[in-house]
């Protein structure tokens, strides 16, 4: 926000939750007076039950950058969603698309015998991927499964071996980092900073709006600890810890899949001078 302000750049979100409607305090996502001040791209564009894949998002995100550079403006891609990034920058294989009968299979063992026996699966075919899954990501969950079984090679393979979209105009890139105590200590500071703002009845209003349990937004991290906690006699303070534990182990995820990516330049957070010039250093020169 500060880069944008005084750049006048624009911000696309690279964040797959902040696409959705309704879900504003658990994506942290950007306030009515941050747009006003700053124009944001992809953010409020889902209903919660609606899918949204990297590939789409690398084509709506590539639409709103030659927006912005048609305006005379530079983008700012934020967010931390991995594969959604990559999607942009390298683009993404074309998996061929599974037979119908086998995601008819995958759903009905998920209706029957829970998310536990397709993860496990996952595990056993393409670790890498289950690694990179969180365990309440189930929709995903299945997809690697439909991926594997009727390809016979792993969604990571598949993702490896994308070839590049070469649509991209030329882009620093930049990455956050912290020792991870004190990234550990953010984590928490935040979760309960969301939970005072209001999160479960953010969840609650979304059921009460009739989104289903199972829509692909709410099985989010967050989002899905609070629903077992409104529909079962989960307490208020196991939720939140086992949230923090699920942000905390997402975290540990993302730095691990960054870490691999090519040209990322690291950047302590907490050197906020350091960073904001060397970003706007890149936008402007």
């Amino acid at each position: 926000m500060e880069v944008a302000g005084a750049t006048g750049a624009e911000i696309v979100s690279a964040d797959a939750l902040q696409v959705y409607r309704g879900l504003d305090i658990g994506t942290a996502k950007p306030s009515a007076e941050d747009r006003a001040r700053v124009p944001h791209h992809l953010v409020d564009i889902l209903d919660p039950a609606q899918r949204f894949s990297a590939g789409e998002f690398a084509r709506r995100a590539l639409a709103a950058v030659a927006e912005i550079h048609g305006r005379g403006k530079a983008a700012i891609v934020a967010g931390g969603s991995g594969l959604y990034l990559r999607a942009l920058f390298s683009g993404l294989a074309e998996i061929p698309a599974a037979p119908p009968e086998l995601r008819r299979e995958l759903t009905a063992r998920l209706r029957e015998e829970g998310a536990a026996g397709l993860r496990s699966e996952l595990e056993a075919l393409d670790p890498e991927t289950s690694r990179r899954l969180a365990p309440a990501d189930v929709h995903r969950t299945v997809r690697a499964l439909e991926v594997v079984r009727a390809t016979g090679r792993p969604l990571s393979s598949w993702l490896r071996d994308a070839p590049s979209s070469g649509t991209l105009p030329p882009c620093a890139k930049l990455g956050l980092t912290l020792p991870r105590a004190v990234l550990y200590d953010r984590i928490e500071e935040r979760v309960h900073a969301m939970v005072d703002r209001g999160w479960p009845e953010e969840v609650r209003g979304l059921l009460a709006a009739g989104i289903a349990t199972d829509a692909p937004a709410l099985q989010a991290i967050g989002y899905s600890e609070w629903i077992r906690h409104l529909q079962s006699d989960v307490d208020r303070e196991t939720t939140i810890a086992a949230i923090v534990r699920a942000t905390r182990r997402y975290a540990k995820r993302q730095e691990t899949w960054f870490r691999r990516e090519r040209g990322v330049e690291w950047v302590d957070a907490r050197e906020r001078a350091r960073l904001v010039s060397e970003a706007r250093a890149r936008l402007e020169g």
